[in-house]
């Protein structure tokens, strides 16, 4: 049997550290698939029934890293606390480092022969060589330990990674100016070059540690929602517990002001419940007994009784952060685009820069000194770290974004095909249409009254679970009409419904059941198609030769329907719409809606609506988003390259759709595409600037404007460049918490 394992991995520097470690478990027995997040420092892996945990760690700590899995009821404080735990760790060796680097700086830039102050005033510090060396060497070997050590990792497994550059780079520069220190001491040492660059680096990881864990927030806020206790009536006493020992079924107080510890259904009580937690709607919600509540909303006003129905790990609140936490660790395919380039990418940086050195120094002619230090700048600015981080920050912060707006979205694939759509089909009824149907008129035949029509009607109806039938049952019983059980009751999905009632056989549903059963509805054509123009569904109540009544059901459209297409037009693309209901009625719904008449796909029954997606599509030659309600709509939002589902978190719409839309609300379809659109173009951004960065850096490190310009890339201004490029990534990623949606 098939199952997730999550994994937390320490250690990782760099996108090539991912792509080693997703190699490595990918050769696991029992994995299926493996992906490893470097953003996130974690790895989804799918795997059969033959894989172990211990083996996924083995094959991780293979490669150098450390990993533990993460369980799904683990401490979210816990998490955290590793996280504070790691930017504390990188703040210390950073200030460890800076202690040390600065001085060596000044000495190395101002006080050294070829320094300002000795050039101008003759000022030095006595014995400058030995006190660099002194100063530099702790941060090359306790700062830069990790550095060390991730290359040889790499090295181990015949790969290369971000930590071999900069070790290669710095205990180059290191092991050149020991060698001047002792052999050749009248010439020019780089002791403070390796320090200052060691510490530049460790300064960009802290911030992009720091800027990582705000891309988080959306998950975070949402963690620190549930609450700890709840209040649980055991042998008739109230007893307060940790939420962790509540037992399904359990009766749980809940009072004015608390939170609601876990989702359950009010047994006791009234009040209005704030759901903004959940679903980005800031109206509270009024909720009577019988009514769902959610753990993590918060009870406003009444006092409520309630029974536990989901505890643990199976609230939806907890669904929910899994859901994003899966989402932000999946790759977009564009992803698999920068991992294919830092696989190379390294191995050819050193290649580059072993070449660099070979030209200056053997056929240009230019001193050992300067021939290393364009090597050496070749290396550092050129790690593909901000390569690595283009798309997951961006994904974690537009998945995130989006989470709190009500909009959840499944992971990196579900986002990159989002902004591809050209069509979009909705579902009408529950969907375009509020779903809660009103009768609107019953116009009797052949003798009978409103009052027999509608008892009829009724008493067949009472057996169907169709929201119109729900309509006509609910109408029947505000008017207090009698209902009576019938016999040989049949639903004929598509056309209605055949039942015997008081000695009579009857048929009950739209004009395919009536030819199909050879009814003549000829007199009364004028009337139904008057009622059909008005946007009503039609109900035909017959005899087995003759019609005897009309009953018209009138669903309105909800109130945000017609903005948000509108909106999804003003985006470009083409908006349709699908239903069981007849022609006549569904173009009068879907001109209301301002849907075109040649766009509505009409009388279509519910196991046929995957085709009409599968004929918009046109052999995957157009991308194509199906919105349903996530029950009736499974087949065709499975269909669909993007299905949204309607349905305020329900299980079925969350396992459905690629997107789910916890609000109920149609204007978060556009905003769903509008995020995907806007999460897209930062990635985009974040691959230009970083590969623009490599292609114009490299070239300028290795010298090549030198003898045109004089500009000459110093390895310390490398160094910066490169930890800024990565801080900077990650900084447009933030700006996507700024867009309107």
């Amino acid at each position: 049997m098939a199952k997730t394992i999550r994994l937390a991995i320490s250690g990782m520097h760099c996108a090539s550290c991912a792509t080693l470690i997703t190699r490595g478990l990918s050769k696991t027995p029992g994995v299926t698939s493996a992906n490893v997040n470097y953003a996130t420092h974690k790895a989804i892996v799918a795997v059969d029934e033959t894989a172990k945990e211990d083996d996924l760690i083995h094959a991780i700590e293979k490669k150098g890293y450390k990993a533990r899995v993460l369980h799904s009821d683990e401490d979210p404080e816990l998490l955290r606390k590793r996280e504070r735990e790691e930017t504390g760790r990188l703040r210390s060796l950073f200030l460890l480092g800076l202690a040390f680097s600065v001085p060596a700086f000044i000495i190395g830039m101002v006080f050294m022969e070829d320094g300002i102050l000795y050039q101008y005033a003759g000022y030095t510090v006595p014995h400058a060589a030995f006190v660099l060396f002194l100063l530099a060497t702790p941060v090359q070997f306790i700062v830069g330990w990790d550095f060390y050590r991730g290359a040889w990792s790499a090295l181990r497994n015949k790969s290369a990674n971000m930590d071999s550059l900069i070790a290669l780079g710095t205990s180059a520069a290191y092991a050149y100016s020991a060698y001047l220190l002792f052999f050749a001491r009248e010439m020019t040492q780089y002791f403070e070059v390796s320090a200052v660059l060691i510490t530049l680096v460790l300064l960009g990881k802290l911030l992009e540690n720091s800027a990582k864990g705000r891309t988080s927030e959306a998950i975070r806020s949402l963690m620190n929602v549930a609450p700890k206790t709840a209040i649980v009536v055991r042998d008739g006493k109230e007893e307060r517990v940790s939420v962790d020992d509540v037992q399904v079924d359990e009766l749980i107080i809940v009072r004015p002001g608390e939170k609601i510890p876990v989702d359950g259904l009010i047994t006791e009580g009234s009040s209005s419940i704030d759901e903004s937690m959940l679903t980005g709607e800031s109206i509270p919600v009024d909720k009577g007994i019988g009514s769902s509540v959610f753990g993590g909303t918060m009870n406003k006003h009444g006092g409520l009784t309630m029974k536990a129905t989901k505890v643990g790990a199976n609230t939806t609140l907890n669904q929910i952060v899994k859901l994003i936490e899966d989402a932000q660790g999946q790759k977009a395919p564009i992803q698999r685009f920068a991992d294919v380039i830092s696989s190379y990418f390294v191995p050819i940086v050193i290649a580059l820069s072993i070449i660099t050195f070979a030209i200056w120094f053997f056929i240009v002619g230019e001193p050992f000194a300067f021939a290393l230090q364009t090597a050496i700048a070749v290396l550092v600015i050129a790690c593909p770290c901000a390569l690595g981080l283009a798309t997951p920050t961006a994904i974690m912060v537009g998945t995130g974004k989006g989470a709190k707006s009500g909009i959840l979205i499944k992971g990196g694939e579900a986002l990159e095909t989002a902004h591809k759509v050209k069509a979009i089909i909705f579902d009408k009824t529950g969907t375009i249409t509020n779903g809660t149907p009103e009768v609107t008129d019953a116009v009797p035949y052949h003798g009978l009254t409103q009052h027999e029509l509608l008892h009829i009607a009724g008493s067949i109806e009472r057996r169907s679970e169709h929201p119109l039938a729900e309509a006509i049952v609910r109408f029947a019983q505000q008017h207090k009409i009698p209902l009576i059980d019938v016999t040989e009751f049949k639903a004929i999905p598509g056309r209605g419904v055949t039942a015997h009632l008081e000695n009579h056989q009857f048929l009950f549903g739209n004009r395919k059941l009536m030819e199909e059963h050879g009814i003549d509805i000829t007199d009364s054509s004028s009337a139904i198609n008057a009622l059909e123009d008005q946007g009503k569904t039609v109900m035909l109540l017959a005899t087995t030769n003759k019609l005897v009544g009309i009953i018209a059901v009138a669903d309105t459209i909800k109130p945000s329907a017609r903005g948000a297409i509108e909106r999804l037009h003003h985006l470009g693309l083409h908006v349709y719409m699908i239903t069981g209901d007849n022609k006549r009625t569904a173009t009068a719904i879907a001109q209301q809606a301002g849907i075109l008449p040649e766009r509505v796909f009409a009388e279509v029954l519910p196991h046929d609506k995957a085709m009409y997606v599968k004929r918009l599509q046109d052999g995957g030659k157009r991308k194509v988003a199906m919105v349903g309600d996530g029950i009736n709509d499974a087949p065709a939002l499975a269909q669909a390259d993007i299905g949204i589902a309607m349905g305020s978190g329900t299980d079925v719409a969350m396992e459905t759709g690629n997107v789910v839309l916890m609000r109920n609300d149609l204007a978060d379809v556009p905003r769903a595409l509008r995020l995907s659109r806007l999460t897209m173009s930062k990635i985009r951004q974040n691959m230009f600037w970083a590969l623009i960065y490599n292609v114009l850096g490299i070239p300028i490190a290795a010298g090549a404007l030198y003898y045109s310009t004089g500009w000459l890339l110093s390895p310390i201004l490398a160094g910066g460049a490169m930890a800024l490029s990565s801080v900077s990534v990650v900084g447009n990623s933030l700006l996507l918490k700024t867009k309107k949606l």
